[in-house]
């Protein structure tokens, strides 16, 4: 399948909103468009003033439209994992009295029959993955096309979110004036592009530290396993160091971005810089330990709950250990700290493209790039989940042109040394055990 054309992913997150415009030719991404605004009207990645939110979704589109120079009329809009649920489903179609080829439609019938259970009222459908096909009791296919055959199966994954979480975005983006191709699951999407193949075959937690909350994901067997999300984020420490500091939100988040680290051991007591207090005509000299200290302090808890949900389904068990990303994981010794605290192997994952190279565009660029590797039958499935009916292999056409109109950088101290926890001993099989736990 030739997947050359324009996609445009929508990042709406609680402190920025980011879209990204990118170009796929024989299979090679090229971003041509960039926007980044402010977020208005979300709390912990949901938006609660539809009005706000929309004001910022324009603005960040027509800076991207800028850039591109091209006019944006459909977007990829990425899901929030609040409130996700996960679950397996299976459908059966009989294709005729006798054995024909079994075309797209039949794709997308097996896939409505799969979502014939039923849902609760508060809950709506954000996605469908088929895992396999099976013909006539052949199974283990992923194109089912062209074979002949009389019976038809699908064995997929379901995923459904919060009704108000659904509606509200998808409000949201249409009072925008844009159109939604289609809406994917975040932390599906970033598992899916930024882990290698091995990563996702033998298992890898992904924690994406965004502004206004934190989500752990667990992929296993290439599958989106089980989601959580703190409603804690980069907000919560920019809101300690203004407390602490009393300092104004703004100069607390200058002051984290220029001059913080979220490991204290890696901070410097020498290295002061000037922090404007409120109530006082002169600012406060505040050393880098001391403004470490304050972010460790609520990273530290983030981890600690994330660790504890882990720690509750075996997942740090896996070997392909934790890939940060998000804006947080831009803090110098983020890594070092999550390794103490989860006692696995950690890493950070920034963009390579130019002008993104920061944690806080990957949601944003795996939105285009998952939805620029969908294959033809990933987007029949996707067709039958979305109730559209309709399938749009290619996407070009969709844009126009526009219409006219009228930290610094620090020098790293040397790292000290931090005690070492003793290693537990790994337990053998780990793939089998968690697959059987998933099971």
């Amino acid at each position: 399948m030739d997947n050359s054309g324009m996609f445009v992913g929508l990042d709406i997150g609680t402190t920025s909103i980011k879209v990204i415009v990118a170009e796929y030719v024989k299979g090679q991404m090229n971003v041509i468009g960039v926007g980044n605004e402010r977020s208005e009207g979300l709390n912990r990645g949901v938006i609660v003033d539809i009005d706000k939110a929309v004001a910022a979704i324009k603005s960040a589109v027509r800076q991207a439209e800028e850039k591109a120079s091209i006019q944006i009329q459909n977007v990829v809009v990425g899901i929030p994992a609040n409130m996700l649920s996960i679950e397996p489903c299976n459908g059966m179609i009989t294709i005729d009295d006798q054995a024909r080829e079994i075309n797209d439609r039949d794709v997308q019938n097996v896939s409505l029959s799969a979502l014939t259970q039923n849902l609760p009222p508060e809950r709506e459908v954000i996605d469908l993955q088929a895992e396999e096909f099976v013909v006539d009791g052949f199974d283990g296919i992923k194109d089912p096309r062209a074979m002949v055959g009389v019976r038809l199966e699908m064995h997929g994954m379901l995923f459904t979110g919060a009704k108000t979480v659904i509606h509200n975005t998808r409000k949201a983006v249409e009072q925008a004036g844009l159109t939604i191709e289609t809406m994917i699951v975040s932390p599906l999407a970033q598992g899916k592009t930024i882990m290698s193949d091995g990563e996702q075959d033998f298992g890898t937690i992904l924690i994406d530290l965004g502004g206004g909350e934190t989500t752990a994901a667990v992929i296993h067997d290439h599958r989106l396993k089980y989601t959580y999300t703190d409603d804690e984020g980069g907000a919560y420490i920019t809101r300690d160091i203004s407390v602490v500091l009393n300092t104004s939100l703004e100069n607390a988040e200058k002051i984290k971005r220029d001059y913080g680290y979220a490991d204290s051991l890696q901070a410097s007591d020498d290295n002061e810089f000037p922090v404007e207090v409120v109530g006082q005509s002169q600012p406060t000299q505040i050393s880098e330990r001391y403004l470490a200290e304050i972010i460790e302090a609520r990273v530290g808890q983030i981890f600690e709950n994330v660790k504890q949900h882990l720690t509750g389904i075996g997942a740090l068990k896996l070997p392909g250990g934790i890939v940060l990303t998000g804006g947080v994981a831009a803090l110098p010794g983020i890594a070092d700290l999550a390794a103490d605290t989860f006692d696995v192997n950690v890493r950070v994952y920034i963009p390579d493209q130019m002008g993104l190279r920061h944690p806080s565009f990957t949601q944003a660029l795996s939105l285009v790039t998952y939805r620029g590797q969908m294959s033809e039958i990933d987007l029949l499935v996707k067709s039958a989940a979305n109730g559209t009916g309709t399938i749009q292999f290619n996407n070009s056409d969709q844009f126009a042109a526009p219409q006219q109109s009228g930290k610094r950088r620090r020098e790293q101290p040397a790292k000290k040394e931090r005690p070492k926890k003793e290693k537990k001993d790994r337990a053998q099989g780990i793939k089998s055990f968690f697959s059987d736990f998933f099971d």
